[in-house]
This record gives structure tokens, C-alpha cells and sequence, in this order.
């Protein structure tokens, strides 16, 4: 719930972004929470208690079905939206979500399964991960976000997410990052 209002605060629109999970039921019910609203009352009967979401969302579970270690099959439901649409727009996969997760382990320690160096403090992690949040999007230069110049020697010209989206004019290196003063705002104080 504290995530979709997080990215509800960070968006433009009052439309929930697309969606695609595992088969964890928390997701859509955090989105429904978020987003929802509750239908006009039309002054008969019990006032409606449970907020609906509009037709323009798009929300897809994919889950992976499994026998040991090995994979059986995939199955899908779509939870919000269109059930042609959603799957066609957004794939039937969650590689995307399971490459971040991965990245998310290598880069941190406290993220790994089985470790000795996880977080005995809440304050802890959530910290470790800003930091790797902030080492990954502005201090790596991402292979699919790069673009093709003509400067001479040089073909491509390397960016980092940050750049791809317009917060940073370079990619920044860790001394950089490291002499960074941040603000305190309502979202990042406790």
C-alpha cells in the first residue's frame, strides 16, 4: 500500500500506471486502495462501501507454475481491464520485474537470499536500498539507453536512467554522488 501511494505521488494522472505481477493478490488490492472510488450513491438502498476501479486500468498476474526447481507452465489472469488488450500491450512475462530483482541483488548485499549480511534495523535496508537506488539509475550507464552519435572515435554515447529520463545531463560518478547534499522533503524523513 505505501508503494502505489508512493507511485500515486509521483504521477501526473489519476490513472494507475499498467501493472503486471505474480500471482500475489496485494498488488491489485493496493491499486484498488490507491486509485479506486467509490460509485455514486443513487440514494436507494445501502450506500456503496467498496471502491471500484475505472475501465482504463490495466493490471495482468502472470504466475509460474513449478515441480521443484524446474518450470511447468505459465498461467495469466487479467485482473483490470481489457482481456485482449492487457496481455498484448504489456506481455506475458514478468522478465522486466525479475531483472530488477536481480540487479537489486547483485547490487546489494542485504538484498541477497541466504546472507550473512542482512539488516537487523528496518532503517537499515530501506537505506541501503535508496542507495543502491541512486548508484544504479545515475552512476551506471545502461547498454539499451545509450544513443548513436557521430563524434568521431566515438559511435555511442553512454547513459544512465536518470539521463534517459531527463533528471541528470551526465552520467555522475560515485565522488559526485558521494558529495551530493539532499534537501529533506516529506517523503524522505521519518
Amino acid at each position: 500500500m505505501v508503494m502505489m501511494s508512493q507511485i500515486r505521488g509521483r504521477c501526473t494522472h489519476e490513472v494507475p500506471p499498467a501493472i503486471a505481477s505474480d500471482g500475489n493478490d496485494s498488488y491489485p488490492e493496493a491499486m484498488l486502495n490507491t486509485w479506486g472510488k467509490l460509485p455514486e450513491y443513487s440514494g436507494r438502498g445501502r450506500p456503496p462501501t467498496r471502491k471500484q476501479p475505472k475501465p482504463e486500468w490495466k493490471c495482468l498476474q502472470v504466475t509460474k507454475h513449478r515441480s521443484g526447481s524446474r518450470l511447468i507452465g505459465i498461467s495469466y489472469r487479467v485482473v483490470y481491464g481489457d482481456p485482449k488488450e492487457v496481455p498484448r500491450l504489456m506481455g506475458l512475462n514478468t522478465a522486466y520485474v525479475e531483472r530488477t530483482n536481480l540487479t537489486s541483488r547483485q547490487m546489494n548485499g542485504r538484498m541477497v537470499r541466504k546472507t550473512l549480511s542482512f539488516s537487523k534495523e528496518e532503517e537499515m535496508l530501506e537505506a541501503s536500498c535508496a542507495w543502491e537506488d541512486w548508484v544504479y539509475n545515475l552512476t551506471r550507464p545502461v547498454k539499451s539507453l545509450r544513443l548513436e552519435v557521430d563524434y568521431g572515435q566515438r559511435r555511442w554515447e553512454p547513459r544512465s536512467a536518470a539521463m534517459a529520463a531527463g533528471l541528470t545531463d551526465h552520467v555522475w560518478t560515485i565522488n559526485e554522488l558521494m558529495m551530493m547534499v539532499v534537501v529533506p522533503d516529506i517523503n524522505n524523513t521519518k
